[in-house]
């Protein structure tokens, strides 16, 4: 059973940024952020696979950036001019199988943490 703990949330105001870590149990294979807001379906932000192979949400792209430490079995998330539309709950999730694609991810994550929240005001 892997698990995964998130940091780094809070409120920033638009342009601002954030920086989410995740602490992971052991290794795993496929990991990345989800993020849900209220009344909203879970979308998934990012992906990064054990070749380095990443996958962005087209809302984020060019402003988030995933990155991974190894060494540490931590996954962070760098957001960079956030808007108020970024504003949700973040979660860190990662699949055990090779199955890695963000849909894939997002629809049927191994496992996930608890939450961070992101608050974005304009």
């Amino acid at each position: 059973q892997v698990q995964l703990v998130e940091s780094g949330g809070g409120s920033v105001q638009a342009g601002g940024s954030l920086r989410l870590s995740c602490a992971a149990s052991q290794y795993t294979y496929c990991m990345g952020w989800l993020r849900q807001a209220p009344g909203k379906e879970r979308e998934g932000v990012a992906r990064l696979d054990e070749f380095g192979v990443i996958d962005y949400a087209d809302s984020v792209k060019g402003r988030f950036t995933i990155s991974k430490d190894n060494a540490k079995h931590t996954l962070y998330l760098q957001m960079n001019s956030v808007e108020p539309e970024d504003t949700a709950m973040y979660y860190c999730a990662a699949r055990s199988d090779n199955h890695c694609s963000l849909s894939g991810l997002t629809r049927a994550p191994s496992y996930w943490g608890q939450g961070t929240q992101v608050t974005v005001s304009s």
